[in-house]
């Protein structure tokens, strides 16, 4: 079974478009799904059924994954027979009782306007790290970018006289993304300081090599501790104070999913909580019997 996963993988990776992190992901769900087949003496997809999917399924739920998580292991899974099937290795698919469990309805959290401010400020542009790290916020602020689609920018990405930025994002789509003034001020500072460099990418570290995802979430929490603020240090709460503050000022809500890259407008709307607070001030101040 494993060199028809490996097969499984390869198709994925060149006929259909998955970021590195899915596919990543995909082979680790795999390979713990074909560890629990062999535990019960399963090694040919032949052997494979429904009841033996399904107890597949209960174990992976005690093992106390969050629904995202498990919501994309039943996905590999389920993605995986029907390849087989595809194939003619399988005449039936008996994955197809598998269902993906609801997703967790959690309201991301956010920056107030005013520590988004004291945030970005405090990367002092005093020298080349601070106006790295400074053009870094603004960049994620302005543009509400992925930290995976930040640190795979280049210097030819950002056009300065269209204000435009080209991001490359999930599945190897491409969108372009509008750039803020302080945003844009901020990457020209930064390039212009950088001088005569080989390397493509645009955010550097100190070897001159591209910055490292985690290396962002270092940067961010060194500047959050700074400011005091008592968030948690995910670099996606940048993104997610993006679109927040978008349609808290009266954003369309469509206009913020392409901004943000979602294929699906209900991967947008969990941001439309923070309209509800704004409703209840325009509705206490409007209604005659509020």
């Amino acid at each position: 079974m494993k060199e028809l996963v490996e097969k499984f993988l390869r198709r994925l990776e060149h006929g259909v478009n998955y970021s590195e992190h899915t596919l990543r992901a995909y082979r680790e769900d795999l390979r713990q799904h074909l560890e629990f087949l062999e535990s019960h003496g399963c090694i040919r997809p032949q052997d494979v059924t429904p009841v033996l999917l399904r107890k597949s399924l209960v174990k992976l739920r005690s093992n106390g994954y969050k629904s995202a998580s498990l919501s994309r292991k039943v996905a590999a899974i389920r993605s995986f027979y029907k390849f087989l099937c595809k194939e003619n290795a399988l005449e039936h698919n008996p994955a197809t009782v598998m269902r993906s469990p609801k997703k967790e309805g959690k309201i991301p959290r956010f920056l107030t306007v005013k520590e988004m401010e004291s945030l970005i400020t405090a990367a002092k542009p005093d020298n080349l790290q601070g106006r790295r790290d400074r053009a870094i916020l603004e960049t994620l602020y302005s543009t509400g970018i992925r930290v995976s689609e930040l640190v795979g920018l280049n210097v030819e990405d950002l056009d300065t006289l269209s204000e435009l930025l080209k991001i490359r994002g999930k599945g190897k789509k491409e969108r372009i993304a509008p750039v803020g003034s302080h945003a844009l001020e901020a990457l020209k500072m930064y390039i212009a300081s950088r001088g005569s460099n080989s390397s493509p990418a645009l955010f550097l570290n100190k070897d001159k090599k591209r910055l490292s995802v985690r290396s962002i979430s270092r940067i961010l929490d060194k500047y959050m501790k700074l400011v005091d603020i008592r968030h948690s240090p995910s670099p996606h709460i940048l993104r997610h104070s993006f679109a927040t503050h978008l349609l808290d000022r009266g954003a369309d809500l469509r206009a913020v999913q392409e901004l943000l890259g979602h294929a699906h407008l209900s991967s947008t709307q969990i941001y439309t909580h923070v309209t509800t607070e704004k409703l209840r001030r325009v509705y206490g101040r409007s209604h005659p019997r509020a």
